[in-house]
């Protein structure tokens, strides 16, 4: 069965009747890359409205007020001085588009040119105040980052989104305690054998990151890893990582508010390198851990070692 993307919207959305949506949840358990357009979706569904009202937005400057009403004065009076009568037409030798039968003769080019030039001049005066606010709104636009890498153009996984999100609660004093050692293995088994995920921990202590615990969470039913360490200073970072039957994929950087996101796909695994900007360099390290230049804790995992492109 072919589902369109409008109703898919509706699902999500709720608009369906019960015989529709259990039409579509049967679908569901067939099909992951239906359930990847649902999620899609439902990341989308966000209440933009409710957020643009409350954005406090800069007052109009009084010096763009006063020249739009200055060029709406000039060309007014430049109007209504034209005197009378063809010979006193300025725009009487203007070209002119051919007149067709039963067409009325189209005004000169250059006359039409002159009636609009001053409220072209208006809406470019508006382009530019409007810009000013997109880029004082817009965090991050036109400022330069000091990685080379080029960040990815794609829109973030759902999931990537989601822990991102989570991770942006963290503090230091969230982890400042580590989880016992015992616990942390026990649930590395867990992750092996009951979630099927093959997750290698890294060992980031050389690179001056302390691990402090590993959690066995759920995205849309899904089992979600997420293993967090504490650099020498700065927020926590995570390495999130959930199953994904997909080609490998190349280490990409991302930005979701105020995290630093790298992402790679590897041996059907997505991995998210997740930390506050500017406090450590997730690029590189991201690189170091897909290229398995670093020691597993908690004994090594079985995956087969494909290293990834960088």
């Amino acid at each position: 069965m072919k589902v369109d993307d409008i109703t898919l919207m509706a699902y999500v959305d709720g608009e369906l009747d019960i015989e529709e949506r259990r039409e579509i949840e049967r679908e569901l358990d067939h099909s992951p890359e239906l359930a990847e357009r649902i999620e899609l979706f439902r990341a989308s569904s966000l209440p933009f409205h409710d957020a643009f009202a409350q954005q406090k937005l800069p007052p109009v400057p009084e010096s763009l007020t006063r020249k739009i009403a200055e060029l709406a004065r000039t060309h007014a009076s430049a109007t209504s001085t034209v005197p009378p009568g063809p010979a006193a037409d300025p725009a009487a030798n203007d070209a002119v588009a051919p007149v067709q039968a039963g067409v009325p003769p189209s005004a000169p080019i250059r006359s039409r040119m002159r009636f609009s030039a001053p409220w072209l001049a208006v809406a470019f005066v508006a382009g530019v105040f409007c810009c000013g606010i997109a880029l004082r709104l817009t965090p991050g636009v036109l400022s330069g980052g000091a990685s080379s890498t080029v960040a990815s153009a794609q829109p973030a996984s759902p999931w990537v989104m989601a822990a991102a999100g989570y991770q942006a609660l963290y503090s230091r004093d969230t982890v400042a305690v580590t989880t016992d050692p015992a616990v942390s293995a026990k649930t590395v088994a867990d992750i092996h054998e009951i979630d099927g995920l093959p997750v290698r921990v890294p060992d980031l202590s050389a690179q001056g990151l302390t691990f402090k615990r590993i959690q066995r969470l759920r995205f849309h039913d899904k089992p979600l890893v997420q293993i967090v360490y504490l650099p020498k200073s700065g927020g926590p970072v995570a390495l999130c990582v959930v199953k994904d039957a997909k080609p490998d994929q190349s280490i990409a950087q991302q930005k979701i508010d105020d995290m630093n996101v790298v992402t790679w796909r590897q041996s059907e695994l997505s991995y998210a390198l997740i930390g506050s900007a500017g406090q450590v360099n997730l690029d590189r390290l991201g690189k170091m851990i897909a290229n398995r230049d670093v020691d597993a804790m908690f004994g090594r995992a079985p995956v087969p070692e494909h290293p990834v492109a960088s």
